[in-house]
């Protein structure tokens, strides 16, 4: 039985998936303590580990950013990308650090698990590797590393192979390093420069690199290959939740075995604040169209739905994924990581339309690698996305390609997986020769 010590950022993007781990560490024996938002108390408790609260300076709601850090929403393009990374992720480091601190000094524990973005964690990276314990990132996004091999991430840029990309990508990670999240990146350094520490010896947004491990919870399929990867980044597969056992369906469920085939649109539980987006354009594409939609609106009202349900609509604030996608023919999502990748468990071909986070990155892995279309944008017309399900739906290489891809992520566990990578790690470390 390990003592493990996982520690996340408070939008619930980064909770849930480390949520699911602590739940499989905890059933396979591990004593877990969670570090994160008193939000999610309930939720981490929920999956047998220990709960700790975040300090105040790095606590917040995380599910209205705008609210939470006043300023923000008079911000766009670079500034709203500069301001976010300081703001969510490096301000909160020291209050994050102290907390670490704080439990490290009364508790033992084998390892260490954080979100790749809880930079709390630098302090006790910069410092000395032989007075901490062994300290594993996860990867809440598509993988972000600068690379010769691909453009910045956030970007949402495809790969372009041969030596003209790669000068492209040079070029690129350039800018963004020296110009674009430049200001973010100082006050990372300043803040590590007052805290007794080296400044980093990466870019901020590589700094999960510096862990013993980073964990990246996909398959090598559903990744860019890049030739300068570090041998320690590892793939595991997807962590997906639990699957649901009390599940009550509602009485329009016999519709999706009607024989028309089903179309599933949502937005996810976080990015859902205005189902303008995406929920009502996809309602009003397919109103004529011969095919079923359900919508799940992601835990809000269904009645903050503004247009009229067609009779071939159906809507519930929340389905479970495993028990409708093996129905689905089609998913129209924002880009959700999690959501996506679940479909392409179920082999569901997609519809992306995202433009925030990580998920114009999402959707163009989705494009890169077949699986569906990408709308390249967050606010789809109606006529585009009628036009994007219909080619999905009449186009068999959507459906092979997504059938590819799930395919290889049967054959891999996340949750065992990143347990058998912390029993490593926790190996490693009592193999080291010990010095007096």
């Amino acid at each position: 039985m390990a003592e493990i010590l996982i520690a996340a950022c408070p939008p619930l993007g980064h909770v849930a998936p480390l949520a699911s781990v602590a739940r499989g560490l905890v059933a396979r024996g591990d004593r877990v303590t969670f570090l994160t938002s008193a939000t999610h108390a309930d939720r981490v408790r929920s999956t047998g580990a220990h709960f700790h609260p975040l300090p105040y300076g790095a606590d917040f709601d995380g599910s209205s950013l705008d609210a939470d850090l006043p300023g923000r929403a008079e911000t766009s393009g670079t500034a709203r990308l500069n301001f976010d990374v300081e703001h969510v992720f490096v301000r909160p480091m020291p209050h994050q650090a102290a907390a670490l601190d704080e439990l490290l000094s009364h508790n033992h524990f084998d390892a260490v698990m954080t979100d790749a973005f809880f930079l709390g964690i630098l302090p006790m990276l910069l410092g000395d590797r032989a007075d901490r314990p062994p300290v594993l990132t996860y990867s809440t996004t598509p993988l972000f590393l600068t690379s010769r091999d691909t453009a910045p991430g956030g970007t949402g840029m495809l790969p372009m192979p041969g030596p003209l990309g790669r000068v492209r990508n040079a070029a690129l990670n350039v800018a963004a390093q020296k110009a674009l999240l430049r200001p973010a990146h100082r006050s990372a350094n300043t803040m590590l420069r007052a805290l007794g520490l080296p400044k980093l010896p990466v870019f901020l947004l590589d700094s999960a690199v510096l862990a013993d491990r980073l964990i990246v919870p996909t398959v090598p399929e559903f990744e860019y290959d890049r030739s300068d990867l570090p041998d320690h980044v590892r793939f595991v597969g997807a962590v997906t939740p639990e699957p649901t056992d009390a599940f009550v369906a509602p009485e329009w469920w016999g519709e999706l075995s009607s024989g028309r085939p089903v179309v599933h649109v949502t937005q996810g539980t976080i990015d859902n604040a205005d189902l303008t987006r995406l929920i009502e354009p996809t309602i009003a594409a397919l109103a004529e169209e011969d095919v079923t939609v359900v919508v799940s609106t992601g835990g809000r009202p269904v009645s903050q739905i503004g247009t009229r349900l067609p009779s071939n609509t159906f809507v519930a604030e929340f389905i479970p994924h495993d028990v409708l996608l093996p129905m689905v023919d089609v998913m129209v999502t924002n880009g959700g990581y999690g959501a996506v990748q679940r479909a392409l468990l179920d082999g569901v071909p997609l519809v992306v339309a995202g433009n925030t986070e990580d998920k114009p990155e999402v959707a163009a892995r989705v494009e890169w690698f077949g699986a569906g279309v990408n709308l390249r944008t967050g606010t789809p017309s109606v006529e585009a996305v009628r036009a994007a399900v219909t080619a999905v739906l009449g186009t068999s290489r959507y459906r092979s390609a997504a059938r590819r891809l799930q395919r290889a992520y049967a054959g891999r566990d996340g949750v065992a997986e990143i347990g058998s990578l912390i029993d490593e790690v926790i190996g490693e470390t009592t193999r080291e020769p010990q010095h007096v």
